[in-house]
C-alpha cells in the first residue's frame, strides 16, 4: 500500500512536469518554427512573456520525480540511470544549454547574438523531449533490465518503441505550448497571434494523434506487454484521451481557448496514466514489480511525509506563480505594431 502510494505520488509529479514543463518545451519548438526575425518577432515576444516567469519552475516536477524514484524505488532508479545514461545525459545537457540560451538571448543587444542563442534556444526545446521520451519508451518496452548497466546502452533507447515515444513528446509539447499559448494571446488582446496559434495547436494535434495510430503496430510488434495493457487493464483510459483530444480541438476551432486548455492537458495526463496503468505492477517489464523495488517501510514512510510538508509550501507557492502571471495585462507599445504572424 506505501509503495503504491509512493509510486501514484511519483506520477502525479511526472504528469505535472509533462503539462508544464513540456509546454515550455513546446514553445521552444514554436520559436525554432516562427520564421525570420522580423517575420517571428511577434511569436517570440508572445512566447518570452509567457514562460519567462514559470519556465525555471516548472523543473521543480522533474527534481521531485528523480529524488522519490531515487528514495523510494532505489533498484529502478541504478537500472534505468545505468542503462539509459546516454538520452538522460544528452537530456540533461539539453535543459542546461536551453535554460543559458534563454536567459542570454534576452540579455543580448547584437541581432547575431540574439539569433545564435535563439537557435540554441529551440534546438535544445526540440531534442530534450525527444531523449526523455526515447526513454520512456526503453523503459516501457521492457529493454532495461534489473541491476547496474544490465541493458544495451545503444539499443535500450535506440529502438522503435523509443523513437514513437520521442516522436509523440515533441509533438505532445508542441501542442500543449500552443493551446496555453492561444489563451495568452487572448487575454493580451492579441487575437491575430491567438489565432495563428490556435491553427498550430490543431495540425500538432492532428500529428499527433496520426502517430499514435501509427504507433499501435510498432506496439504490438515491439513491445507486446505494453500493447496488451493499453488494450485491455488500461482502455478506458486511452478512450479518455482520445475524447479529451478531440474535444481540445474542437474548442479551438470554436475560439474557446480557456476551455481548450484543460481538455488537452487531460488528454496528455490521460496518455500517461494509461502507460502506467498498462505497466503495473512492474516497473521494470519482465522483471521487477513495485513491491520489489521498494524501499523499507520506514523509507517509505519517511519520504511520504517529507512529500506531504514539502507539498504544502510548494502548491500554494506554486499556485500563486501561476495565477499572478495568468492575470490580463495590456500588450506592451512594440507589440501593438508587431507585424501579424503568418498563419502557418
Amino acid at each position: 500500500m506505501l509503495a503504491d502510494t509512493a509510486l501514484a505520488v511519483m506520477w502525479v509529479g511526472l504528469t505535472c512536469y509533462a503539462l508544464f514543463g513540456g509546454a515550455d518545451f513546446g514553445a521552444g519548438v514554436w520559436d525554432l518554427l516562427a520564421g525570420g526575425t522580423r517575420r517571428g518577432q511577434a511569436q517570440r515576444h508572445l512566447i518570452e512573456h509567457s514562460i519567462g516567469p514559470v519556465w525555471e519552475a516548472n523543473h521543480v516536477w522533474l527534481i521531485f520525480v528523480i529524488v522519490l524514484l531515487w528514495s523510494a524505488f532505489s533498484p529502478v532508479f541504478a537500472a534505468v540511470m545505468s542503462t539509459l545514461y546516454l538520452p538522460l545525459t544528452l537530456a540533461a545537457l539539453g535543459i542546461i544549454a536551453r535554460g543559458a540560451a534563454f536567459a542570454f538571448r534576452k540579455a543580448s543587444s547584437e541581432l547575431w547574438q540574439q539569433r545564435l542563442f535563439g537557435a540554441c534556444f529551440a534546438l535544445s526545446s526540440l531534442i530534450t523531449p525527444f531523449f526523455l521520451g526515447a526513454v520512456a519508451g526503453g523503459v516501457a518496452s521492457g529493454r532495461v533490465p534489473p541491476g547496474i548497466a544490465g541493458g544495451d546502452v545503444i539499443t535500450s533507447w535506440l529502438n522503435p518503441t523509443s523513437v514513437l515515444g520521442g516522436v509523440l513528446a515533441v509533438l505532445t509539447c508542441a501542442h500543449l505550448a500552443a493551446v496555453y499559448l492561444c489563451a495568452d494571446a487572448t487575454r493580451d488582446g492579441r487575437t491575430t497571434l491567438a489565432s495563428a496559434f490556435a491553427h498550430r495547436a490543431t495540425i500538432s494535434g492532428l500529428a499527433g494523434g496520426t502517430v499514435a495510430c501509427a504507433g499501435i503496430a510498432v506496439l504490438h510488434a515491439d513491445a507486446p506487454e505494453l500493447f496488451h495493457g493499453l488494450t485491455h487493464r488500461a482502455l478506458p483510459l486511452v478512450i479518455l484521451s482520445i475524447v479529451a483530444g478531440v474535444a481540445g480541438l474542437v474548442l479551438l476551432n470554436r475560439r474557446r481557448y480557456v476551455a481548450s486548455r484543460p481538455a488537452a492537458a487531460l488528454a496528455v495526463a490521460a496518455i500517461l496514466w494509461a502507460w502506467g496503468a498498462a505497466q503495473y505492477p512492474a516497473m521494470l517489464v519482465g522483471s521487477t514489480t513495485v513491491d520489489q523495488a521498494a524501499s523499507s517501510r520506514s523509507v517509505l514512510w519517511a519520504c511520504l511525509i517529507a512529500l506531504a510538508v514539502g507539498a504544502a509550501l510548494l502548491v500554494p507557492s506554486l499556485w500563486l506563480l501561476y495565477a499572478t502571471f495568468q492575470r490580463r495585462t495590456p500588450a506592451a507599445p512594440e507589440a501593438r505594431t508587431e507585424p501579424p504572424p503568418a498563419s502557418s
